[in-house]
């Protein structure tokens, strides 16, 4: 029995448990205390403006938090926590048996008018106490940014603010020296935004009259205000203005610039009838006079066309249906239309091509290039042949191409022309290198073959042969010529 109870003994003083003593250092209360102690402590060290740092309670919660705050409430209707630290025992470790320390920025203290003291204050001396530090200063702006946009800038600091984007006011500017002076700063800046700015304040507060007399002795503005009006569309204004600087043409020009916001063909005619009348110079006056001759032929030729095509009575308006109107279209495109539906018709037809040539002063080289493109989109090749070749006084016939043969072959190849119809005119190429390099290129055999022979180039002429297949009548002809 006895032994027994010596090993209980042994067993209790051997093991790695210890028993519990009040007076041990590295007791969970004395644990705790010492945490308390190392968080109290970081008070000092740590800076007050470090706004990154997050106040915790012992409680666990941030201060601010929801449960933080009942807790905080919750505290100050029961008792001290000193009345509560003496009747729990000294050993326990929970964490209500450790005495609170009040914090200095309690948000209780705040809505219930107490400071740490537990002295009542209003809301209002709370927030002017200076022992409570502000975490949100109020962020000044830059003191130039309460700069007075009215105060009494000078035209040529107005000037270098409105240049780097400031928000300047013009409106102080009330006497026409300042004003004069305003723009003059302006143009000597070289900035067009800024000169523009300024004239539209000049245009809103000056008469016309003054605002045109002032102009008229600087030229770099006018041409901005002109040039604003234009494109603002201000066609009263700027009627008005190149009356007063006695610009008549200018003043011609831009009324018949009008004529691009008339959309009724008919109302447009008139218009541009009306403005042949005006004092345009002599070869502004031709042009007027060309405009409204070709608008009046398109009006006659639109209607007789859309009734054939309405009709069905040409066969031409079935196999190759109009894809748009001819109204208001270019000289050189009612050309290539006439060219493509009516070149067979009578000098005397208003849609003739012969017709519209002797009207409007086509020159050959446009003519011949249009026509010769017209007719070969419909691979009327013997209208092509008959468009380049001349009679002369003897009766003798010749080609004749004013746009160069070499053009003439680029136009039949991108449409399709059969390789028959290309050898005659690549032949007609005056160049040997380029003859050489378009028989080449489209495969001209017998234009080439010829060129060579008529060079005796021997060489080429034997390496060129294995471009060719072979039997095929290029290669004899190659053959031939070798042994000759």
């Amino acid at each position: 029995m006895s032994r027994v109870r010596a090993d209980e003994e042994e067993y209790w003083h051997s093991s790695k448990f210890r028993a519990f003593a009040f007076d041990d250092e590295d007791d969970e209360l004395s644990q705790l205390k010492e945490s308390k102690r190392a968080v109290n402590s970081l008070r000092d060290i740590v800076d007050d403006d470090d706004d990154d740092l997050e106040r915790v309670s012992w409680s666990g919660e941030p201060v601010g938090s929801i449960s933080w705050s009942i807790k905080e409430t919750a505290s100050g209707n029961t008792s001290s926590l000193d009345g509560r630290d003496s009747s729990l025992p000294k050993g326990s470790s929970s964490y209500a048996a450790l005495p609170k320390q009040a914090s200095s920025y309690s948000l209780s203290s705040l809505f219930k008018g107490r400071n740490k003291l537990s002295s009542f204050q209003s809301f209002s001396d709370v927030l002017t106490d200076t022992g409570v530090k502000s975490y949100a200063p109020e962020l000044r702006r830059p003191k130039a940014e309460y700069k007075d946009y009215s105060s009494d800038w000078s035209p040529k600091d107005t000037v270098r603010r409105m240049q780097r984007g400031k928000v300047c006011t013009l409106e102080r500017f009330r006497s026409l020296q300042d004003k004069l002076v305003l723009l003059d700063e302006a143009v000597a800046g070289h900035d067009g935004n800024v000169i523009t700015a300024v004239l539209i304040f000049l245009k809103r507060t000056l008469r016309r009259e003054i605002l045109f007399r002032e102009l008229e002795m600087r030229q770099v503005a006018l041409c901005h205000l002109i040039h604003f009006l234009r494109e603002m569309g201000e066609q009263k204004y700027l009627l008005d203005l190149l009356r007063f600087l006695d610009r008549t043409e200018e003043v011609a020009l831009s009324q018949y610039r009008e004529h691009l916001n008339i959309q009724d063909v008919e109302k447009k005619r008139e218009f541009l009838k009306g403005c042949i009348g005006l004092p345009f110079s002599a070869e502004d006056i031709s042009h007027i006079q060309d405009h409204y001759t070709l608008l009046e032929r398109q009006i006659i030729i639109e209607a007789n066309d859309r009734h054939l095509e309405m009709a069905g009575q040409s066969e031409l308006f079935r196999k190759y249906p109009r894809k748009a109107s001819i109204l208001n279209m270019p000289l050189v495109t009612t050309l290539f239309y006439s060219c493509f539906y009516h070149y067979t018709e009578a000098e005397g037809m208003f849609s003739s091509p012969t017709n519209l040539k002797k009207t409007f002063k086509i020159p050959d080289k446009q003519y011949v290039l249009t026509a010769l493109a017209a007719r070969a989109k419909l691979r009327a090749w013997g209208d092509v042949d008959a468009l380049l070749t001349t009679k002369n006084w003897l009766g003798y016939t010749k080609k004749k191409a004013p746009i160069g043969f070499h053009r003439v072959v680029e136009i039949l190849q991108r449409n399709n022309a059969p390789v028959e119809v290309l050898q005659e005119y690549v032949r007609l190429v005056e160049d040997v290198e380029t003859r050489l390099n378009l028989a080449t290129k489209y495969k001209c055999h017998d234009v080439v073959i010829e060129t060579y022979r008529d060079l005796k180039d021997r060489i080429q002429l034997t390496a060129y042969k294995c471009k060719v297949e072979r039997g095929s009548a290029e290669e004899e002809k190659i053959n031939s010529i070798l042994s000759n």
